[in-house]
């Protein structure tokens, strides 16, 4: 048995469609069909080789998804066959399989626990959760990484209130998701802070109550000028830039003031912040994955979509075919999306 994948041959190169041929299952593994597949920023960082040294090329990408079980090794108790599944890179429970190694045309391909630009996939049996078959695919594959992070860096790490403040910065998959888990939970004043025109008309028709362009405005003038000077509780850090970041932690109130960073720097690049705003008790810390709990956050936010509570469905705002995936990955580049989904049905 054969699937066709995107492979990563060679940094700062385009992927490369090659047929892999299976291996044979080993304990903990599942084999699974690939519905739809988010493309993430940390995808591109791996191919721009911003994250280092990369000692396993060529390798598979992609770290968030969803699909069906085909099969499953004998002693994976997790899954079944037929079952609709949820693919994350955040651990959950069962059996931890590191690795995979296929084969192609090319020799040897590496692969991780999870790899979803593939038709067809080997996963290791903690990097899936079972959702509801009435779930759709299509946003079931946002329950991978962007939600999970952005909602969860909302209730797990800021533990949001009603009537607390936020900043969002960046309102890509990660950003768009803390927007909607904040609207969720009640919060007062939602400032939403992005490049893209685009982005914040969405997020104010959507329910962020303002919205910042850095481009044309001055970001902390304006967030103090809606807070009566004083800043605001939370800022979420979701573009992976520098000046950003630093934005973020600056918007923050004193005495108590929560910047949560969840983008990524490219390696050896640093941050700038002033240690008088710690004095004064602005906080910044970084979050991982949002703190989720995959095994449980997950069926709940599959439960909040499915009774209306949660809308995914505008977040997804291009779709592509697997053979396109390049297209895709330049696309996310110019940062004009909210998510980009490759849909395996699609020829």
């Amino acid at each position: 048995m054969n699937t066709l994948a995107a492979v990563l041959v060679n940094i700062h190169k385009p992927l490369v469609l090659l047929n892999l041929d299976f291996p044979k299952l080993i304990p903990g593994q599942v084999l699974i069909d690939i519905a739809y597949s988010g493309v993430c920023r940390s995808q591109i960082n791996e191919i721009d080789g911003l994250k280092g040294e990369d000692k396993f090329l060529p390798h598979t990408l992609g770290h968030e998804g969803s699909g069906i079980v085909i099969d499953t090794s004998q002693d994976v108790t997790k899954v079944r066959p037929g079952d609709h599944v949820v693919l994350s890179w955040l651990k959950g429970t069962g059996l931890n399989v590191t690795s995979t190694v296929y084969q192609s045309p090319i020799g040897k391909v590496n692969s991780g626990s999870i790899s979803t630009f593939m038709k067809s996939t080997i996963i290791s049996e903690n990097r899936l959760t079972v959702i509801p078959d009435s779930m759709p695919l299509r946003e079931a594959a946002l329950l991978g990484c962007a939600l999970p992070t952005g909602a969860g860096i909302v209730l797990n790490n800021a533990k949001l209130q009603p009537g607390n403040s936020i900043a969002i910065f960046g309102l890509g998959g990660i950003g768009f998701s803390a927007l909607l888990a904040a609207i969720i939970s009640g919060a007062g004043l939602i400032i939403a802070v992005d490049v893209v025109e685009d982005k914040l008309i969405n997020a104010t028709l959507t329910g962020a109550t303002h919205s910042i362009n850095p481009l044309y405005q001055d970001v902390i003038h304006e967030i103090q000028k809606l807070t009566n000077g004083v800043g605001v509780d939370f800022s979420i850090e979701a573009a992976g830039r520098k000046q950003s970041m630093e934005f973020a932690f600056k918007s923050v109130k004193p005495n108590g003031g929560k910047c949560i960073l969840a983008g990524n720097l490219p390696k050896d690049q640093t941050i700038s912040i002033d240690p008088i705003d710690l004095i004064y008790g602005r906080r910044i810390v970084g979050s991982f994955g949002g703190e989720t709990n995959t095994d449980a956050d997950i069926p709940k936010y599959a439960e909040w979509f499915l009774s209306k509570k949660l809308p995914l469905s505008g977040m997804v705002t291009n779709e592509y075919c697997l053979n396109e995936i390049n297209d895709a990955i330049i696309d996310l580049k110019n940062g004009g999306r909210t998510r980009t989904l490759i849909n395996m049905s699609l020829l």
